[in-house]
């Protein structure tokens, strides 16, 4: 079918509160209307990312060739082969990223009377885009339908078992034996295997996404980022083909016991030949996760600098250990972790420390109760009341205090359980300003795992071998001052301008079954109040700044346009209606990007400190915060993009084909420059250079 955009249609994406289709042709007729959707959406991508029909750089690789030039696309011809066929030679150097060619001959053409080195732009293909775009639907659709056909028993069991608990409030949950192992991996932040990402393609091909540092694969020498695995084999056992499997089983197949055997037969996309490598699967520490902070001298007035402290903690996690645990990871506390990069920032004078907590996700109850106690004498943190009984106060029983400086808590509202119990303790202790969304995610309950395995009802079941695990929720969380953390969150002392704060699918409010809020009677804690005789004055500068302020002028447009698209729950499906959409939404980012790189602000200097180097004196070079530059390679979007500290060479203006380069601005993070701010003006309003007890 020939589908037409030309009609002020309109389809409905998020069905959830929407009734059921009456019978089969109203279903079918929703499903056309999604279909276009996808089809449009296509197209419009198409029609952004290519220019008069080129290729980006990673399509060269796939283009096949006769006598006459490129034929079709394929997965089959060598970076190597393709550059010959150029007489380009594959070590040849790219100068201007700008070239044309023969279509006749293959070879590439001069410019401007001159040879060029350039990577060269090639004819569109034959095959139309309608069939291109038609083809990779039902590709997807196509895989989308095997994953459900690859279900077995114990698949089917998870679900209706997970969906079963759900109906008693969000948080409960059944884990198959998959699922706990990654229940496991995130609580520890260790695995054992091979130390890849991977990543399943439209073809159903295991594709090796990245190579982690440290692990067995890279250690190896014999694996490449790209190829493919299309076999596992355990130790001396047959391998097993995985072409098609679900990833999740394919990871299990790979994934194993510390010292343990596999064997991988992996293929190269390009030249499909194929070779086996065996591994000795080792524990892969999940670094990206673990917590990490930043020493960062704020320019002043006067050319004078404050030199503050930020940590970034994604979750609260521990050494977590299951029953038949295939192995034991080296113990990573987050109390221990955050105790050393504390140590760091006093070795260094910072001033004041942010703790961002605005992507943790919560985690370990313990460990939230000891990172609490690095910031204050003693007494309790949380209590926790189930349906019967007098609640059970959590207390930090440790007198000492690792940092007694200046602290700013930043939430926002996907900061949720563990995270919440320690931004609410802060809070009524009056140790921390807390900064930051309207409110946290709501998430004041407590959950127990049970593994089933250890019932003895279930030592008979032979619906499968292992049964998993019960998390179930048991009690709730309330602080120290009496109130839940539940349903409404922990509200900050300075809220800040987001889009989160205006979205109706964010928090505990949103999902079914929650469980109300309410509160007890208050535990007896002594309060150092540090925060409220400051709170107005923060509040006003603040104020100032972000009426001032470039950067939230355009958060406060997203909040505004977010605000009416979530009103209108459809999209249109009038090409040139979207078409114009997107050209207003590219002329603003341009707009934006253009006034972020005409600023002549003076740059903070930033020194990543990481659990690696927060033990080495003194510290690091400094972050070099460059302009990014994104080549429009066409077919690409950003095929070529620079890093954050290299800089990276503007292409000549005026070359034919490919667009100039763009340059845009460094990432802005709005929220944590205006935080770093209320931290200083906190630091000013203390009147005195505050350091931490030894």
């Amino acid at each position: 079918e020939k589908f037409d955009f030309n009609a002020n249609e309109r389809v409905l994406l998020n069905r959830k509160d929407a009734s059921a289709p009456k019978d089969l042709a109203a279903a079918k007729q929703v499903w056309r209307e999604r279909l276009r959707f996808e089809y449009l959406q296509e197209k419009l991508a198409r029609s952004g990312n290519k220019k008069n029909g080129q290729f980006s750089r990673s399509e060269y690789k796939s283009i096949k060739w006769d006598t006459n030039g490129p034929v079709e696309l394929n997965h089959k011809l060598a970076t190597n082969q393709f550059l010959e066929k150029l007489n380009l030679g594959s070590g040849h150097n790219t100068q201007s990223g700008n070239a044309s060619v023969n279509i006749a001959s293959g070879k590439p053409a001069s410019k401007n009377g001159e040879s060029t080195n350039a990577v060269p732009t090639l004819a569109k293909p034959a095959k139309p885009e309608a069939q291109e775009i038609a083809e990779l639907l039902a590709k997807r659709y196509h895989r989308n339908l095997h994953i459900f056909q690859e279900m077995d028993r114990e698949d089917v069991l998870e679900i209706y078992l997970t969906s079963l608990a759900h109906v008693y409030d969000p948080h409960t949950d059944y884990m198959g034996k998959s699922a706990l192992e990654q229940f496991k991996i995130s609580m520890s932040l260790a695995l054992f295997g091979i130390g890849a990402q991977l990543r399943m393609d439209d073809d159903g091909y295991c594709n090796i996404e990245r190579l982690m540092p440290g692990g067995p694969a890279i250690k190896s020498k014999q694996i490449t980022e790209k190829e493919r695995i299309v076999a596992v084999a355990q130790s001396n056992a047959a391998p097993a083909d995985i072409v098609g499997m679900n990833l999740n089983k394919s990871v299990q197949l790979i994934r194993g016991p510390k010292g343990s055997e596999v064997r991988l037969t992996l293929e190269s996309p390009e030249t499909l030949e194929r070779h086996i490598v065996s591994l000795i699967r080792d524990e892969i520490p999940l670094e990206d996760q673990q917590a990490k902070s930043k020493v960062i001298d704020l320019p002043g007035a006067n050319g004078q600098t404050t030199r503050v402290g930020v940590i970034d903690l994604p979750s609260f996690y521990a050494s977590f250990d299951t029953l038949n645990s295939p192995g034991k990871s080296v113990p990573r506390f987050t109390s221990v972790d955050v105790a050393m990069l504390i140590k760091k920032m006093k070795e260094e004078s910072v001033r004041g420390i942010v703790l961002d907590l605005r992507r943790n996700g919560g985690g370990s109850l313990e460990e939230a109760i000891k990172l609490t106690g690095l910031f204050i004498k003693d007494g309790p943190v949380v209590q926790v009341k189930g349906p019967d009984g007098d609640p059970i106060i959590d207390s930090d029983e440790d007198p000492s205090i690792l940092w007694d400086g200046p602290l700013v808590v930043l939430t926002s509202r996907f900061s949720a359980s563990a995270s919440e119990i320690v931004a609410a303790a802060l809070q009524d202790y009056g140790r921390a300003l807390i900064v930051g969304d309207s409110s946290t995610h709501g998430k004041g309950t407590v959950q127990s795992l049970n593994q089933l395995k250890s019932f003895p009802q279930m030592a008979n079941l032979e619906v499968t071998p292992d049964p998993g695990a019960l998390k179930f929720t048991i009690r709730k969380f309330y602080r120290a001052s009496g109130g839940s953390t539940q349903f409404e969150g922990v509200t900050p002392d300075v809220v800040l301008p987001s889009v989160f704060n205006y979205s109706k699918d964010i928090g505990e409010k949103s999902l079914d079954y929650p469980l109300p809020w309410d509160t007890i009677a208050s535990a007896k804690y002594e309060k150092v109040d540090r925060v409220a005789p400051y709170l107005s004055e923060l509040k006003k500068n603040s104020d100032q700044r972000l009426a001032k302020s470039k950067d939230f002028g355009y958060i406060r447009e997203d909040i505004a346009n977010f605000v009416k698209h979530q009103e209108d729950k459809t999209m249109s499906l009038n090409e040139k209606e979207r078409l114009k959409e997107k050209a207003e939404d590219d002329a603003r980012q341009k707009a934006r990007d253009h006034e972020r790189l005409a600023r002549k602000t003076p740059e903070p200097k930033v020194y990543e400190i990481t659990l690696k180097n927060a033990g080495l004196p003194g510290l690091p070079p400094p972050v070099v915060k460059t302009n990014s530059v994104t080549a429009k390679i066409t077919g690409s979007g950003a095929d070529a993009h620079a890093s954050a500290s290299v800089s990276v060479p503007r292409a000549p203006l005026g070359t034919s084909d490919v667009d100039a380069d763009e340059e845009t601005p460094p990432a802005v993070d709005a929220t944590l420059d205006e935080t770093e701010s209320i931290l200083v003006d906190y630091l000013n309003l203390l009147g005195k250079v505050l350091t931490a007890k030894k």
